[in-house]
């Protein structure tokens, strides 16, 4: 169990600390943004909570008194949930209504921070074996002290909650807006294991035992933190990483598209602008080439209509049970696989289609003129596979 317990607190801390990194490499362009500082802020925050955690964990006593760092912990948990909320009102609010808005969290979390020192001081924490602080023990001042700490984290978790639906909605960003439904789903997983912890604190101080669910709040914690600190810098690195997945589909598309391209080329050598001898590794223009490789195939398309029977309307072993689109692309290249062969062989049928192009496409539409052609050369590569 305690092995399970450090795995999801490594996990926790190592996913702030390769957050507030990652802000850091941009201090030079954005520390004059109000936004940002506090950002860094509260992934600072962030990683002191995991930070005093570990030491927690390692040993009863920091600097020299005992239990102090989970004290430290907790403090800096509350200032971290309070600088989150901060974050968010800087982000979707009007600048004289976060200001307001700001001075009430900071307040709130200031009054929590000292009530929680107090409680601490109160109720002997220096001199409390640590597992006190986990359970609760029954004892009556350190249950006060876990239960407001626990209110303290489930306060932020429904008003962020609350708040990212709308605000996502009124921001024009789409990597805000990412930002936001990222975050919502963050307060989500760190309420659950506010709820989760009272449990175990509840149960211990009667005297339950629940056994191995004791886990569930360590693991929410850690998936929930995991998903905070990608919330709190997706709007940084989300649309790089959105440009890469689209390259990436892209490329994807061009290669599955070159078996179909190559026999309309050596049918049709005359659709090609530029010769094939370009390197195909060399794809920083990818999206020209993409591009050229649709029309292309496009091209050669038209070039096969005299050679295509109207009769031969599908494919033989057409699967019954696929897709009315799957069905379509299978037939549409079983007529190119024929027609191929037709020009080759120099017949052409009576019913030809001399005239027009793919049918039911909206060729205006790029991205799904690709999706269509990649079906299409998807089902003529399974034809020539099967002989």
């Amino acid at each position: 169990m305690n092995s399970t317990r450090t795995l999801c607190f490594v996990i926790a801390a190592l996913s702030s600390y390769a957050a507030l990194v990652y802000r850091l490499t941009q201090v030079r362009r954005s520390w004059r943004d109000n936004a940002y500082r506090t950002l860094v802020i509260t992934l600072l925050f962030q990683c002191l909570t995991f930070t005093m955690g570990a030491v927690a964990m390692g040993s009863e006593r920091f600097l020299g008194v005992g239990n102090l760092a989970i004290l430290v912990m907790h403090v800096s948990a509350v200032a971290f949930c309070v600088s989150s909320q901060i974050i968010l009102l800087r982000w979707a609010t009007a600048t004289e209504d976060a200001v307001r808005k700001t001075r009430y969290w900071l307040i709130t979390g200031i009054a929590l921070n000292a009530l929680l020192i107090v409680l601490f001081l109160i109720a002997d924490g220096p001199g409390r074996p640590a597992s006190d602080f986990n359970s609760g023990s029954g004892q009556p001042l350190v249950l006060t002290y876990l239960l407001v700490f626990i209110v303290s984290q489930a306060v932020p978790c429904v008003t962020i909650f609350r708040q990212c639906g709308p605000y996502a909605r009124m921001t024009d960003k789409a990597e805000l807006r990412q930002a936001l439904r990222l975050l919502s789903v963050a307060a989500v997983v760190l309420f659950l294991y506010c709820l989760s912890r009272t449990v175990n604190i509840l149960t211990s101080a009667c005297g339950i035992d629940i056994g191995g669910w004791q886990l569930a709040a360590n693991v929410f914690s850690a998936v929930g933190i995991a998903t905070l600190s990608l919330a709190l810098t997706i709007s940084s690195w989300g649309p790089s990483a959105g440009k890469l997945l689209e390259w990436a589909r892209s490329y994807r598309s061009y290669r599955a598209l070159y078996p179909l391209w190559r026999d309309l080329y050596e049918s049709s050598p005359d659709i090609v602008l530029e010769p094939p001898g370009a390197s195909v590794s060399d794809l920083n223009d990818l999206d020209y080439r993409l591009h050229r490789r649709v029309i292309e195939i496009r091209d050669g398309w038209r070039d096969l209509r005299p050679y295509i029977e109207r009769t031969a309307n599908g494919a033989p072993g057409a699967d019954r049970g696929a897709s009315e689109e799957s069905r379509q692309a299978l037939a549409e290249a079983a007529q190119i696989r024929q027609a191929l062969h037709a020009k080759r062989v120099g017949t052409i049928p009576d019913d030809n289609k001399d005239a027009g192009d793919f049918e039911d496409r909206d060729t205006n539409n790029f991205t799904a003129e690709v999706d269509w052609l990649t079906k299409v050369a998807c089902a003529y590569r399974k034809l020539d596979n099967a002989g």
